[in-house]
């Protein structure tokens, strides 16, 4: 009788894995949405959880069976056969489980990097927007262009590392099909945005530079004519103090 119970034991096991099997790792997910993906995540972890948590009748179903093979080795022997069996495919089962598990976890990991790098990226571009526009209408000074200039270089001396974290992780994804659409969504924005004012902002900066160079020049050449207006000066006030006659003055002076 007891090998009786022992074998319909093993035979409810075997049971209860083929339906784990059925429901947990032969089901065809497809994650298009945040939502869905979570959801699975969270149903993976619990169907780990409850395959392990049947480790404790596998050790007794076993414990079991080697009694009762040390009490009775023909009826034992036929039952250590089919727990060899349910062993492997328990710890088959575990296995798969976990991969798919971790599998799963990995993916919402750089699901949650990507969003992480975009929203980094898009703070960064809202950065770079604010300084293209604080360019404009500046006063035609020449230290408010210089500031405005170095205050937008500082900006678009950005590091593009998290640009490429954003195509890699975005990639990855897609390619697994994984939230294909909204990611696809998501990063067509993003380039199309980062492409317009990274265009626009260096279109800025030549033109501050174009402006500031030419503001150098012009300051330049004042600065010279200034410099010869107060020599003649210098020269006219030399003359009338030694009330020297015009006509005898050099002909610039005259």
């Amino acid at each position: 009788e007891k090998a009786v119970n022992l074998k319909k034991d093993l035979a409810e096991m075997q049971e209860w894995m083929t339906q784990a099997e059925e429901e947990y790792l032969e089901k065809d997910f497809e994650y298009k949405s945040p939502e869905e993906l979570e959801n699975a995540v969270e149903e993976m972890k619990r169907a780990k959880e409850d395959v392990l948590q049947k480790e404790v009748r596998v050790k007794i179903l076993k414990d079991n069976i080697k009694m009762l093979a040390a009490k009775v080795p023909s009826s034992g022997q036929d039952l250590a056969t089919e727990l060899n069996v349910v062993l492997e495919n328990y710890q088959l089962l575990c296995n798969r489980i976990r991969g798919k598990c971790h599998t799963l976890e990995e993916v919402w990991s750089c699901w949650i990097e990507l969003l992480q790098y975009l929203d980094l990226e898009t703070a960064w571009l809202n950065n770079l927007e604010e300084r293209v526009q604080m360019t404009e209408n500046l006063p035609d000074k020449l230290d408010a262009v210089n500031n405005a200039l170095e205050s937008l270089e500082s900006v678009l001396r950005h590091p593009a590392d998290n640009r490429t974290q954003i195509r890699e992780l975005g990639q990855t994804l897609i390619d697994g099909g994984i939230l294909d659409d909204i990611i696809s969504e998501k990063l067509e924005a993003f380039n199309a945005r980062y492409e317009e004012l990274s265009h626009l902002a260096v279109s800025r900066q030549i033109a501050l530079e174009q402006q500031l160079q030419t503001m150098r020049e012009t300051d330049h050449m004042l600065q010279v004519l200034q410099e010869n207006l107060a020599e003649l000066d210098r020269q006219l006030t030399s003359y009338l103090t030694d009330r020297v006659d015009a006509f005898q003055m050099p002909q610039e002076a005259q």
